[in-house]
């Protein structure tokens, strides 16, 4: 829509270079790694329930949004609007802003929609007011930079804020009626598979490995693990500077099998590697890392100590 448009550059024009520097801190909040950073954080340092659900959250939201994103292939601001929109934040930074593939498709905006179930699925278990505030602001901001860089239309960012609560609504559903962890569980993984089908987007494979590394972890690592949480400030930041070790570690290591143009094509085998890889890293990290965590301690009680 033509106002959509005007507005994006409207917003480019006034803020010029605060797209680019605020437009990628907030890209990152809402990113997988930012999001990564999140889970990682509540999982290992603050409450263990509250980082498997937000796993769980993001995973499937990210599955579901890949699967409408792919339905709708409504092409990005600066890839359909060249000559008027600039694309300040490219999702590939190396390829052309026009090119489809390579940049993906805009609707509905994956950051805005994740950005708002993460955080307010978090400001529901903090329970504090300054914390309610935070979500709401870090939501909006998300959203705002998405349009501002030129990722995204104003529509696009609506419907990802909508698709976000809709999203704790289900789970909040899920948590109600459905009683059985297994059976939520498979409610998940089934309402991810359509997408097998017909989307064939990195994005998509990505969040479908990780939710059913999670779907493993979680009753794996209840039953043969069942790591404490912790109140040592240097067990925090070792669980959670190992868990990005691991991260980045495993990713590399699983990749070393398959050749560059294998791993890049969007073949359905592919994307299927692509899906098992991410697996593997969210089981390890939710289910086998966990277990050298007692050493932590010990750490950070001879440090403290000291």
């Amino acid at each position: 829509m033509e106002w959509e448009v005007k507005l994006i550059e409207w917003i480019q024009s006034n803020l010029g270079g605060l797209c680019v520097s605020l437009g990628r801190f907030f890209s990152f909040i809402g990113g997988e790694t930012g999001l990564m950073v999140l889970i990682v954080i509540v999982l290992f340092c603050w409450k263990k329930k509250a980082g498997q659900r937000l796993a769980l959250i993001i995973a499937s939201l990210h599955a579901w949004l890949s699967m409408i994103k792919a339905i709708v292939k409504r092409p990005r601001p600066y890839a359909q609007y060249p000559d008027r929109v600039e694309a300040y934040a490219p999702v590939d930074p190396e390829s052309p802003a026009t090119d489809l593939v390579a940049q993906g498709y805009s609707f509905p905006s994956m950051h805005s929609a994740a950005v708002a179930a993460a955080y307010f699925s978090l400001a529901k278990e903090v329970n504090k007011k300054w914390f309610w505030i935070l979500a709401a602001a870090l939501t909006f901001l998300v959203g705002f930079f998405r349009v501002a860089t030129g990722n995204h239309y104003p529509t696009d960012v609506l419907a990802g804020w909508i698709l976000g609560f809709v999203t704790l609504g289900f789970f909040e559903l899920l948590d109600k009626y459905v009683k059985k962890e297994w059976l939520r569980h498979l409610i998940l993984f089934l309402s991810a598979l359509p997408g097998l089908i017909f989307v064939r987007t990195a994005e998509y494979y990505t969040s479908l490995g990780l939710l059913i590394g999670a779907i493993f972890a979680i009753p794996f690592e209840r039953k043969y693990v069942n790591y404490q949480e912790t109140k040592s400030v240097i067990a925090m930041i070792l669980r959670t500077l190992c868990a990005f070790v691991i991260y980045f570690g495993l990713n590399k290591l699983l990749k070393l099998p398959f050749s560059s143009e294998f791993l890049s094509s969007d073949s359905l085998a592919a994307l299927l590697v692509r899906t098992a890889r991410y697996t593997i890293i969210m089981f390890v990290i939710m289910a086998v890392y966990p277990l050298i965590f007692p050493l932590f301690e010990k750490i950070g009680k001879n440090k403290e100590t000291n």
